[in-house]
């Protein structure tokens, strides 16, 4: 059973997403012709970071691409797409959690509150299971581009645009939650590939990304890199780098290495590069971007006199421009067997690209070095005749072996568990 305590399904939303790209838009609009024997006016320069930046002038198709604004407002619980959702036999998938505008990264409290990040709203929420009930409230609110959630021994760490806070004992106080405290604030602060997924390691380090600040740039050595931090804010170390932007990653259950998603380049072509799915084996590794593409391609333009035998190559590709965001390693019980220690990762899915793919989840299978076995789609369903009904952003596994995904798309959060059949079809 599910209710709802002051959960805000705020314009702000729209606001901020349309703020953040109202000169994008505005670049895309046909110009007004000039009068007769004027000189055609020139075209407002894109802001720093824009992604469209690079975008090929003449090219048709690509004139037609650009971000997907997500709808202002999460969808109500009888619009969610669940009924049309595809997962293998046995699996179904429900609707966990609704009215999370902007749901992105999933975390799970010792108590079993689910706290929710947001890329595009100021806030986190908690999904608080009391009771047999499920309630959902804002627990910390007028943060920066929020995204990334952590926790650990009691406290909840929050990645923003710049900086990391954390708010202790959150789940001894969900009536009347604490404001977050910083404890690091030596981030860049750019908009492109800002927003931030977080982790705690088995070193009982909080991991951090920093994208490079643009499509494909050449940048400063505080971008494009994955760093850790004690959990106080102290001994601050980069431990990979030539990452483009991660926003989810896992630890090995058995080896504990790292290995993470990566967005690949955009403007190259409609097919290439593809995402990356990358293994940190040592401290210091250099994964290629901006010099070497998906492990195998020299880029055109930052590639000159580089190879990319000098950097370290994916352990998958993950299709092209499918934007590959959360995954989790799956450790629990209720999946069958072949599941266990398996990725189950979630792509977002493309936007430019004229054909998308993405817009699901796949289970990715290694071998006992470390390597990819397979790889196959999980959850499908999301992308409908090349359009989104909904687009996940991460996934979740509970203490009871269920697995949550999110979709910032329809600001929802499902549960997927194995058993007799449900709500979603069979393939």
């Amino acid at each position: 059973m599910m209710s709802y305590s002051s959960a805000p399904r705020s314009l702000l939303l729209a606001g901020a997403f349309f703020g953040a790209f109202t000169l994008n838009a505005a670049a895309q609009q046909p110009a007004t012709p000039p009068a007769a024997g004027a000189a055609p006016a020139a075209a407002a320069p894109l802001p720093p970071g824009s992604p469209l930046i690079g975008r090929p002038a003449e090219s048709e198709a690509a004139a037609k691409l650009a971000p997907i604004a997500p709808p202002p407002l999460a969808a109500a619980p009888d619009k969610l797409p669940t009924a049309k959702l595809k997962l293998p036999p046995g699996f179904n998938i429900e609707v966990y959690a609704s009215g999370i505008a902007n749901a992105r990264s999933l975390i799970e409290g010792d108590k079993g509150t689910v706290f929710v990040g947001s890329r595009l709203l100021k806030n986190v929420t908690a999904i608080i299971n009391k009771d047999g009930k499920r309630s959902v409230k804002v627990i910390a609110s007028d943060l920066y581009r929020p995204n990334g959630v952590a926790f650990k021994n009691g406290t909840l760490y929050i990645a923003e645009l710049s900086k990391i806070s954390k708010i202790d004992k959150i789940e001894d106080n969900l009536d009347n939650p604490p404001k977050p405290t910083v404890i690091f604030d030596k981030l860049p602060k750019d908009e492109a590939h800002g927003w931030k997924f977080i982790g705690i390691g088995p070193d009982n380090k909080l991991y951090i990304p920093v994208g490079q600040p643009g499509n494909n740039v050449l940048h400063s050595d505080a971008h494009g890199l994955i760093r850790r931090i004690n959990l106080d804010g102290t001994g601050d170390e980069v431990i990979a780098r030539g990452v483009r932007n991660t926003v989810g990653f896992d630890w090995h259950p058995e080896t504990k290495q790292l290995y993470f998603t990566d967005n690949g380049r955009d403007w190259m072509s409609e097919d290439v590069p593809e995402d990356e799915l990358n293994r940190v084996t040592k401290v210091g590794e250099h994964f290629g971007a901006p010099y070497c593409l998906q492990g195998n391609i020299v880029d055109p333009e930052f590639g000159w006199g580089k190879s990319c035998s000098d950097f370290t190559a994916p352990v998958a590709l993950l299709g092209p421009h499918s934007a590959a965001l959360g995954m989790r390693f799956y450790t629990g019980s209720m999946f069958p067997k072949t599941y266990k220690n398996a990725i189950i990762l979630a792509r977002h899915g493309s936007w430019n690209r004229s054909k998308k793919v993405g817009g699901d989840l796949m289970v990715v299978r290694l071998n006992k070095d470390g390597s990819v076995k397979s790889s196959e789609p999980f959850l499908t369903g999301f992308l409908e005749d090349n359009k989104y009904v909904g687009r996940p952003v991460d996934v979740l596994q509970m203490k009871d072996g269920s697995l949550l995904v999110s979709d910032d798309w329809n600001g929802a959060v499902y549960r997927i568990t194995y058993g007799k059949q449900k709500v979603a079809a069979s393939k």
